[in-house]
This record gives C-alpha cells, sequence and structure tokens, in this order.
C-alpha cells in the first residue's frame, strides 16, 4: 500500500510539473507571438493614423486621428494599377515556370539510375557559391534579347538551386522505390511516372516551392531596377519605390507650413505603402500553410 502510495504521489508531481512546463511553454510562446506580429499590426494601424499622432508616439493599440489621406496619396498614381497588373503576371507566370523547371531538375537528380548525377549535382551546387556577376549577367540577358521584355523577371531567374535540393531529397524520402519498381512491370517510363505518380504525391513540397517562389516575384525589385526600363513594364514594389522617391523630392523642395504638411503626408504613405504591398501575398498564406510545414520537415530531412 505505501509503495504504490509513494508511486501515486511521484506521478502526480510529474504531471504538476508537466504542467507548469507546459505553462511556461505556452507563455513564452505567446509573448514571441506578440513581438512578431505587433510590428505588423503597428503598421496597419499607423497607415489610418494621423501622421502626428504617430510621430509623437501617440498611437499604440488603436488609430488616433482616423484618416485615410495615405491611401488616398497613393492610389492618385495611375501607375500603381499598372504595377499591380505586371506584377500578377510576374508572380503568376514565375511562378509556374520555377515549379516546372525545377521540380522537373529535382526528379531528374533523384533518381539513381540517372548516368553523371553526382556531377550535374555538384555542377548545380557550384553556382550557389559562384557565379557571373552583375556586368556578365547584364551583358547575356542583352544578347538573349531579353532586355526591357517581360520575360526577363520570370526566364533567367526561373532555377532556384536551393529548392532543387530540397526537392531532390522529398523525391528520395517520400516516394517509395517500390512503386517505381510496380510502376515499371506495369510497363510505365520515366516521364510517364513522374506526371501521373510523383506529382500527385508531392503537393506538399510543390505547396512549399509555389509559396516561396511567389513571394520572391512578388518581392522582386532588383531585376525590374537594372533590366527594366518602360515604365509600364515596371512591377509593382518598384513602382512603389519611384512613388516614394518622388513624394521625398518634392518634400525636400518645399518650405514653410506646406512642406511640414507634406513631410506628414510622406510619413504616412510609407506606412500605406508597406499595407498595398504585403496585403494580396499574406492573404494566400493560410491556403498553403497547411502543406507548407509538413513540405518544408520532409524537404528538409537528409536522405
Amino acid at each position: 500500500m505505501e509503495s504504490a502510495t509513494n508511486m501515486g504521489m511521484r506521478i502526480e508531481k510529474t504531471r504538476s510539473s508537466d504542467n507548469v512546463l507546459e505553462a511556461l511553454v505556452y507563455i513564452g510562446a505567446g509573448l514571441v507571438l506578440i513581438l512578431v506580429l505587433y510590428p505588423l499590426y503597428f503598421i496597419v494601424i499607423a497607415s489610418f493614423s494621423d501622421p502626428a499622432a504617430v510621430g509623437t508616439g501617440q498611437v499604440w493599440l488603436f488609430p488616433k486621428g482616423f484618416t485615410l489621406d495615405g491611401y488616398k496619396e497613393l492610389f492618385k498614381h495611375a501607375n500603381i494599377w499598372i504595377g499591380y497588373r505586371n506584377t500578377i503576371f510576374y508572380t503568376a507566370v514565375g511562378t509556374a515556370i520555377g515549379l516546372a523547371v525545377n521540380l522537373s531538375a529535382a526528379y531528374a537528380l533523384s533518381r539513381k539510375d540517372l548516368v553523371g548525377r553526382k556531377f550535374l549535382s555538384l555542377f548545380f551546387i557550384f553556382t550557389m557559391f559562384f557565379n557571373g556577376g552583375l556586368v556578365p549577367t547584364f551583358l547575356t540577358i542583352r544578347d538573349f534579347h531579353l532586355y526591357d521584355t517581360v520575360w526577363v523577371m520570370v526566364l533567367p531567374f526561373s532555377v532556384a538551386v536551393f529548392d532543387i535540393i530540397v526537392a531532390r531529397t522529398f523525391f528520395q524520402t517520400g516516394i517509395p522505390q517500390d512503386l517505381w519498381e510496380a510502376a515499371q512491370v506495369d510497363g510505365c517510363g520515366n516521364l510517364r511516372f513522374y506526371f501521373q505518380m510523383v506529382l500527385p504525391l508531392s503537393k506538399a513540397i510543390i505547396s512549399v516551392l509555389a509559396l516561396w517562389f511567389a513571394v520572391g516575384q512578388w518581392n522582386s525589385y532588383f531585376n525590374g531596377l537594372i533590366y527594366l526600363q518602360t515604365p509600364d513594364l515596371y512591377p509593382l514594389q518598384l513602382v512603389l519605390r519611384d512613388i516614394l522617391v518622388t513624394n521625398q523630392m518634392q518634400n525636400a523642395l518645399g518650405t514653410g507650413e506646406a512642406a511640414q504638411i507634406a513631410l506628414r503626408l510622406a510619413n504616412l504613405l510609407r506606412y500605406s505603402v508597406i499595407i498595398v504591398a504585403t496585403l494580396p501575398i499574406m492573404c494566400l498564406y493560410p491556403f498553403v500553410q497547411k502543406h507548407f510545414n509538413k513540405g518544408v520537415m520532409i524537404g528538409a530531412v537528409k536522405s
């Protein structure tokens, strides 16, 4: 009886300590969540607040001096809709091309019967550490007649070696070898096996890569800055950058009270630009989040 009583007390103490530890973990995770989310929340409420209240630190939890002047000023620029159109095109087409190129390369490198697989893998990895540089890349793009075209944003930079390695690891660990052997018995070749069996079983890693490509394309501005000259081809990020730069130059030339008002509007415009640029991609994330975590964990396992 005494032994059973002591054992019960030890179990109870263990449960109590586990509950305390679990509570501490939840508290710590909650604090981290607040630290991560509050800056995003602050940008949202600041974009609707009086710039003077934001500048003096009066905005903490709720907007003060509610105003839409930042968004009104931003959407006065007609080219913002051109930037949205271009970025949506670059994101959709670039993501599709990136998935087609990188998934195909990853599947080929995952096949043990691929001749020269090790050499090809080293060839891909070599490009992660060494590249031609900006000037040779610019000259190459110009010689291929891609300069100042829509295709310069989606074709030359569609290969991502890191994504190929992640997808290759997924194919090696997530697609059973027995499935390929059974398909061979039924007369299935590599191409048919890839499209009819591998891709349907790879929704997790496809979602991960699609999200990475979409976010990268949506936020891309450097390639447009270097390789685009026509404003009608500018992506959204480059259009927003030009709006901010133009607004700041106008403020620098102004004087007196009008300049102060313009400066406050410019500060408000910064927050509005962040919301306009990030809101669409943030709305996309919840639809692929359930596949995202699974795909990252599976693709990160070393074979």
